[in-house]
């Protein structure tokens, strides 16, 4: 075999070189010609003196073949070194290891000068040589050509040239990752490294071409001068060759990062279920689509490799000159990532075409969709942080790229710079900020400092003045929008005045209005009717906004709902179930027999409130739910009361009034009747004043008076939803034992009072038995009938008493003794805002 035919290696090719075999063939063939033509001349020892000679000054004689001449030294460096006599095979083994032996040590330090002068540019000398095995085929390129010396040198030479050496490795593989990260795929923080480093190696070819001079001028240089120039070098390409080596460790290593296409993405399936991509075949045609991209790993890019220059740099922080070239990369990389920031941070666009921002964009959230349902949803998930923390405890998983390794850092733009951790809610929330205003054709001028693209950098501390000066403006520019240009506070006073009815005289008016309507079944009431209705009573109304009120049915009761919600999310304010399991039972059975009656227009009547970008931040679904919940607490309070002060004046009619002495016992059953009814009322006024007087009004005050001091949109928010979370605790409706209690205790009310009439017609029975003087028959009935709603409701006074002092309900609940001393106890361990309504329920009475 030619022994300058290319070897085959027992590794095949790699395949991530992405070369087709015409282009493979070619490139093999090219190598076997060079090495086929390169040659040594018969006489070594001829050839020796002959560079000796040059090496004194006579170096450039007809013997040195021409660049001009040689037309093929770009794409064959080598051949330049190839003379103009035919070709012989290249010495090897026995005869190629002695020639430097037998030379005198000057001979051999002019030799090896000359090859160390071509191994620093990553060129393959005459006696310092490839590894034997190096392929470059087989070797990843980014790890650079390694050299070693063919021939054996003098010991004192010798340990100089190793020293030396590593510098073509450094060098090529340096080349070749600037070659291979410029590509569009690795971002503009890659490409500015790669220009940072590119002008690193300027500088050292600029000294390579100085001791090349050196070299064919002057007699004096020696391989001695030749490590006292490049020792500095040779440190410094050692750390740029350290950070590229863990660059593309950390870019190889990619195991975890396919796992993350088996996952769903909830964010990606809503997208898909808007555009009607919800079918199994759409899918699985989809999935055979993106099953190319999402199985690619992510490069590393953006964060991550500032995030890998700075933590190198601060490992390293003892070494003067790692410091100083690591700051270097660092900074000029960080300005592309800079610069992304700066424009997030004073206009609110994100210009991150390569996802190397910790900014995500979800495009498909869009203003447009809260023309028809404004949700919170744009304010928190139109732009989120990659790594997906949040202000709040909680933490987003939604589009979060697995990390690299177990518990190590994520994965291009979702990995934060250790330098802006700490800002990173900054500077999201800025750029929120005046997106927001932008969405509203407002022109976002900056109230920034005359400030140059290249004035700031990553280690810059004008960096952090600059984020927290992006903030302040953004947060006071759209603080100033949504309380003085869209109104937010009277907006807000509106809610309180329609959902809190502060001035609840268009409810009684609209109750009275309709009465009738109002006694249909939720399903079959007309909407437009009762906003027909809603309209007439606020006509009188010297209402703002009212036009943005309307009327809604829900879909199911209040309560109903509130439990079935606190179930799910576990919001329970004691122990599940109290150990009763009649009371278990029961309520299944009663739960049974409501879903077979129809649910009345009253108990699912709610309002309803329109509301436009972007007061919809503010105002939105959830929010809105919260205010539903509680009027329709408030409506069912309301209702109750006009219904038991509508039997209060049925029962001042003369059957009531009307002295009978002959029938002790229907007198005693009167008293009886009207007492409940007295205690059902007085029990439904103290639920009503408590709400309104011990929880809404004061916890509006506080609001307001945090709406004066606030300093961020954020914390509005914050102080909004706390503030109907608060009242919903405070009324309990958010614990289940208050609530089952309280439910029942209303229904309990509300249907004494449809019993009116035929508590009446009772009346008027018993008054003719009398007058007639054969006896009342049906008094037992009576009775039995009425202590069915006496014992009713005082069961389930003494449970909800129990429960607001925070006692757990015992096996003799009914017999049961109260004693207040733990009322102090229960307030101060759990919800001191019952202790008002604990004061106010015991003032009625139980009956014995």
């Amino acid at each position: 075999m030619d022994p300058y035919t290319p070897r085959t290696r027992p590794g095949g090719r790699k395949k991530n070189l992405g070369l087709s075999a015409k282009e493979y063939s070619k490139i093999t063939g090219t190598i076997a010609s060079v090495r086929r033509n390169r040659q040594l001349s018969d006489d070594i020892y001829e050839d020796a003196n002959v560079r000796v000679h040059s090496s004194q000054g006579n170096r450039g004689n007809s013997h040195e073949p021409s660049f001009i001449a040689e037309t093929s030294f770009v794409r064959a460096p080598l051949n330049s070194r190839v003379g103009a006599s035919a070709s012989i095979p290249k010495t090897k083994g026995k005869a190629k290891e002695d020639v430097l032996d037998n030379l005198p040590v000057d001979i051999q330090e002019a030799l090896i000068l000359e090859d160390l002068l071509y191994v620093l540019m990553g060129i393959e000398g005459t006696y310092i040589s490839h590894h034997p095995e190096y392929s470059p085929e087989d070797d990843d390129p980014l790890k650079g050509i390694r050299f070693v010396l063919s021939s054996p040198l003098d010991s004192s030479l010798r340990d100089l040239t190793e020293r030396i050496v590593p510098l073509g490795t450094y060098y090529t593989a340096i080349s070749s990752f600037v070659e291979s990260r410029s590509h569009l795929d690795f971002g503009l923080v890659n490409h500015a490294l790669c220009a940072a480093i590119r002008d690193m190696l300027k500088d050292y070819q600029t000294l390579l071409s100085q001791l090349e001079h050196a070299f064919n001028t002057s007699p004096q240089f020696s391989l001695q001068k030749l490590w006292f120039y490049v020792h500095p070098t040779v440190h410094t390409l050692s750390l740029i060759y350290q950070l590229i080596l863990e660059l593309a460790t950390t870019d190889d290593d990619d195991g975890s990062s396919s796992s993350s296409s088996s996952e769903s993405d909830p964010e990606q399936a809503a997208r898909d279920e808007a555009l009607g991509l919800g079918g199994a075949k759409l899918k699985a045609v989809l999935s055979d689509m993106k099953k190319s991209t999402s199985d690619a790993p992510i490069n590393v890019k953006g964060g991550e490799v500032l995030t890998v220059i700075y933590e190198r740099m601060q490992t390293m922080s003892g070494d003067p000159t790692a410091v100083k070239v690591y700051g270097t990369l660092l900074t000029a990389a960080g300005v592309p990532y800079v610069e992304m920031l700066r424009v997030w941070t004073t206009t609110g666009r994100l210009e991150d075409p390569y996802e190397e921002l910790c900014v995500k964009e979800s495009k498909f959230i869009s203003k447009g969709i809260l023309e028809v349902d404004y949700t919170d949803e744009y304010w928190e998930r139109r732009y989120t942080l990659r790594d997906g923390s949040t202000l709040s405890s909680k933490r987003q998983h939604t589009g979060v790229p697995p990390p690299r390794t177990a518990g190590g850092r994520l994965p291009g733009g979702a990995c934060i710079p250790p330098l802006l951790e700490g800002w990173k809610h900054k500077f999201l929330l800025a750029g929120k900020y005046l997106n927001v205003i932008r969405e509203c054709g407002i022109e976002v001028q900056a109230d920034q400092k005359d400030l140059t693209k290249n004035s700031l950098s990553m280690e810059d501390e004008k960096l952090y003045k600059f984020i927290e000066d992006a903030y302040t403006h953004a947060n006071r520019t759209l603080l100033r929008l949504l309380l003085q240009d869209q109104q937010l506070i009277p907006r807000l006073r509106s809610l309180k005045r329609y959902f809190f009815l502060s001035s609840s005289s268009f409810l009684t008016h609209l109750l009275d209005l309709a009465h009738t309507e109002l006694k249909k079944p939720a399903k079959g009431v007309s909407i437009v009717k009762l906003q027909s209705l809603l309209d007439l009573a606020l006509t009188g109304e010297d209402a703002a906004f009212r036009e943005d009120v309307r009327v809604s049915i829900a879909s199911s009761g209040l309560y109903e709902w509130l439990l079935k919600v606190i179930s799910v999310s576990g919001v329970i304010g004691g122990e599940e179930g109290e150990g009763v399991p009649d009371e278990e039972a029961k309520k299944d059975r009663e739960r049974e027999k409501d879903d077979k009656k129809p649910m009345l227009a009253i108990d699912a009547l709610t309002l309803d409130y329109n509301v436009k970008f972007p007061l919809s931040l503010v105002i939105s679904r959830k929010t809105i739910l919260r205010y539903q919940l509680l009027f329709r607490f408030l409506l069912h309070l309301k209702h109750v009361e006009q219904s038991l002060a509508s039997m209060w004046i049925e029962q001042k009619t003369s059957p009531w009034r009307r002295p009978v002495p002959n029938h002790p016992e229907f007198e005693q059953w009167r008293l009886r009747v009207a007492l409940l009814r007295a205690r059902m009322l007085a029990f439904v006024q103290q639920i009503l004043a408590f709400t309104t007087f011990e929880v809404l009004e004061p916890n509006w005050r506080a609001l307001e008076a945090k709406l004066a001091k606030v300093t961020t949109v954020d914390q509005l928010l914050r102080d909004h939803v706390d503030f109907l979370d608060t009242c919903l605790k405070e009324c309990m409706l958010t614990s289940a034992k208050l609530l089952r209690a309280y439910s029942r205790m209303i229904v309990t009310c509300s249907t004494f009072a449809l019993y009116t009439s035929s508590f009446t017609k009772s009346a008027n029975q018993a008054l003719a038995a009398a007058e007639s003087g054969d006896g009342d028959q049906a008094m037992n009935k009576r009775w039995e009938f009425l202590k069915k709603f006496e014992s009713n409701f005082n069961h389930w006074f003494k449970v909800m008493l129990f429960y607001s002092r925070g006692y757990r309900i015992p096996a003799d609940n009914f017999l049961y003794k109260f004693h207040l001393d733990c009322v102090q106890y229960y307030a101060s361990s759990e919800n001191v805002s019952l202790l008002p309504l604990v004061v106010r329920l015991s003032s009625i009475k139980a009956m014995s």
